[in-house]
C-alpha cells in the first residue's frame, strides 16, 4: 500500500521541461495556475493560498525552491526538497509539482507560461518588491496575469518550526535511503564487513576525570562552595576514545600518541591494552599526561581543572611519531587533533607526509578553546568538523550552514565533509568522487537521539563508524547514517564509552521499525 501511495504522489512530480511539454504552450484550452514558494512546513496559510489559486483555473502547478537556494535562515529547509514535493503532491487540489533548480521562478514562468501566477497577500500590499516586479514582468511578457491571494493573516513556516521543531528524522532517513538505493540490510552488512579493517589513530590522549562530591554548603562571605569528596573515575578520552570506538566496532587498531611519565600514563596504557589496541606511546618527561578533571556535585559540574601542556612536541618526539606512522601498515589513518602539542602548523605537514601512499586519510580537529584549524588537513578523504570549527576555519560567523559547508568543502579539497550540527544532526557534502558533477552536493540527517543522557563524545563515535563505513564502501550515505547512529547511541549512555555493534544493530532495528510504519 505504501508503494502504491508513493507512486500516486510521485506521478504528479515533474521537471519543468516535462511539464511544459505536457501542458503545451500559451494560450491553451485549460487555464493553468502556478504558485511558487519554499513550503518548508505546509501550514493553513498555504492550504488557503492553494485553494484560492486552484479556483482560478483548471490546472494547478506548484513549484518549490530547491534546497540549494534556500538561504533565508540557518538550518533551512527543515524538510528536504523531495519530501516537500511529495507533501504538495499529496494534496488533492494540486495537479503538478516541480522542484525549481533556479534561484528564482522567472525561468520556469517563461518556460511553463501559466495563465495566472498567484502570490500571497503580503506581496501585493503596497509597492511591489523588486523580485515580485520581475515575476510580474515575466508573466505579462507573454500575456499572463499575476494575482494576489486576498486576506490579511500571514502564516510563517519558520515561526512554526522555531516554536516546536517537527521531528522528521525517520521520514528524512527513509527518503534519503530510497533515493540512494540504500537499505537497512546494506547498513547491517557494512557493520559486519568493517570488522578487521586496519586503522592507525594518531592524536592527543586525554584522561577525563570525574571527581564526585557532595555539596555541604557555601560560605556566606565569599562565593565558595564546600563539598565532601566522594571518589573519582578516570576515562581515556581524546584520540584514545576514538581508538576504542574503532576497536569496539571490530577494527584492528594501532594508536600513536604522546604521554607524560606519570601514573596516568600507566592507566592509559593498561586501559588500551585491555581494549586490544596496539599502542605506540612516545613518553615525554617534560610534560604531563593531559588530564581534564571535572568536579561534580548532585549531577552538576561545579569546576573543571585541566593539567595540560600545549607546547609543540619536540623534534625528537615528532621523529618517533613519523617512524610509527611510516612503519604501520593500515587501511586508514585517523588524525584526531585536540591541539595539545602533537598537531600544529609546524608538525602537520611532516605527519601527513609520513602516511603511506594509498592509505585512506581522515581528520578531525576539535578546536574548543584552542587554535586548531581543520583546513590544516587539506586533500583528506574525510573530515568531520562541527559548525563552530567550520566558522573558525573560514572566519565566518554570518553565513547560514549550507553555503558555509560548501565553502569549507571547496577550501579543504576533501572528498567527503561531514559537518556536525549538534542536536540539529549532520550535513554531508560530497562531490566528484561519487557524482558525475564537480559541484558539492549535500544531504542532511537529523539526530536519531531518543533521549539525551550524556552528549559528551558523540563526535568521536561518529568519526569512528563513519571512517570504517566510508573506507569499506566508498558510500557517503551509508557512512553518514552509521556515523549518525553511532552518535545517537553514544548520547543515550552515561559517559564516553565505546559504541558496540550490538548497540548499533539495536538502534538500526528501532529506526527500521519506525520507517516501515
Amino acid at each position: 500500500m505504501k508503494t502504491m501511495l508513493q507512486g500516486a504522489f510521485n506521478r504528479k512530480i515533474h521537471t519543468a521541461s516535462e511539464l511544459a511539454t505536457l501542458l503545451g504552450g500559451f494560450p491553451r484550452k485549460k487555464r493553468v495556475v502556478m504558485c511558487h514558494g519554499t513550503f518548508d512546513i505546509v501550514h493553513p496559510g498555504h492550504i488557503r493560498h492553494l485553494l484560492y489559486a486552484r479556483d482560478k483555473g483548471d490546472v494547478l502547478v506548484v513549484s518549490l525552491t530547491c534546497d540549494e537556494h534556500i538561504l533565508k535562515a540557518n538550518y533551512r529547509p527543515h524538510v528536504p526538497e523531495d519530501l516537500r514535493a511529495m507533501n504538495l503532491a499529496a494534496l488533492e487540489m494540486v495537479d503538478h509539482v516541480i522542484i525549481d533548480r533556479n534561484a528564482t521562478p522567472i525561468e520556469n514562468i517563461r518556460l511553463i507560461q501559466p495563465d495566472f501566477f498567484v502570490k500571497g497577500y503580503e506581496y501585493g500590499a503596497g509597492p511591489l518588491p523588486p523580485r515580485t516586479q520581475e515575476e510580474k514582468d515575466a508573466v505579462e511578457s507573454y500575456g499572463g496575469e499575476i494575482i494576489f491571494t486576498p486576506g490579511d493573516v500571514v502564516f510563517s513556516s519558520s515561526a512554526i518550526i522555531e516554536s516546536r521543531l517537527p521531528n522528521l528524522a525517520v521520514e528524512k532517513l527513509a527518503l534519503l535511503m530510497r533515493a540512494e538505493n540504500v537499505t537497512f540490510a546494506d547498513l547491517r552488512r557494512t557493520l559486519s564487513d568493517v570488522a578487521g579493517t586496519k586503522v592507525h589513530v594518531v592524536g592527543d590522549t586525554i584522561v577525563d576525570t570525574l571527581t564526585h562530591t557532595e555539596l555541604i554548603g557555601a560560605n556566606a562571605k565569599t562565593p565558595t562552595f564546600s563539598v565532601r569528596y566522594a571518589g573519582k573515575t578516570d576515562f581515556v578520552g581524546g584520540a584514545g576514545i576514538v581508538a576504542k570506538h574503532l576497536r569496539a566496532a571490530g577494527a584492528n587498531v594501532a594508536f600513536t600518541t604522546v604521554l607524560g611519565d606519570d601514573s596516568l600514563k600507566d592507566f592509559v596504557l593498561d586501559d588500551l591494552k585491555k581494549a586490544g589496541i596496539a599502542v605506540s606511546a612516545v613518553i615525554d618527561r617534560t610534560r604531563p599526561t593531559t588530564n581534564k578533571n571535572a568536579f561534580v556535585a548532585d549531577g552538576y559540574r561545579l569546576l573543571k581543572v585541566d593539567n595540560v601542556d600545549n607546547r609543540s612536541i619536540s623534534d625528537r618526539v615528532l621523529s618517533r611519531m613519523v617512524e610509527s606512522i611510516q612503519r604501520t601498515t593500515v587501511d586508514a589513518a585517523v588524525f584526531s587533533d585536540f591541539r595539545h602539542g602533537i598537531f600544529n602548523r609546524g608538525t602537520i605537514p611532516t605527519l601527513i607526509e609520513a602516511i603511506p601512499n594509498g592509505v585512506f586519510r581522515v581528520a578531525d580537529s576539535q578546536v574548543a578553546s584552542r587554535w586548531g584549524n581543520i583546513l590544516d588537513f587539506r586533500d583528506f578523504d574525510l573530515i568531520t568538523p562541527n559548525e563552530r570549527e567550520a566558522r573558525f576555519a573560514l572566519a565566518d560567523q554570518d553565513s547560514v550552514v549550507r553555503p558555509l559547508g560548501s565553502r569549507l568543502y571547496s577550501d579543504a579539497r576533501c572528498k567527503v565533509l561531514m559537518l556536525k550540527m549538534g542536536a540539529r544532526g549532520l550535513m554531508t557534502f560530497r562531490g566528484h568522487v561519487e557524482l558525475p558533477s564537480t559541484r558539492a552536493e549535500f544531504f542532511v540527517l537529523d539526530s536519531f537521539v531518543d533521549a539525551v543522557v550524556d552528549a559528551v563524545g558523540t563526535g568521536d563515535a561518529l568519526l569512528a563508524y563513519a571512517t570504517l563505513a566510508l573506507q569499506e564502501t566508498g558510500n557517503s550515505v551509508i557512512a553518514s547514517i552509521l556515523g549518525a547512529v553511532a552518535a545517537a547511541v553514544e548520547c543515550e549512555f552515561d559517559g564516553n564509552v565505546p559504541v558496540t555493534p550490538e548497540a548499533m544493530l539495536a538502534k538500526l532495528g528501532a529506526l527500521e521499525s519506525r520507517a516501515e510504519l
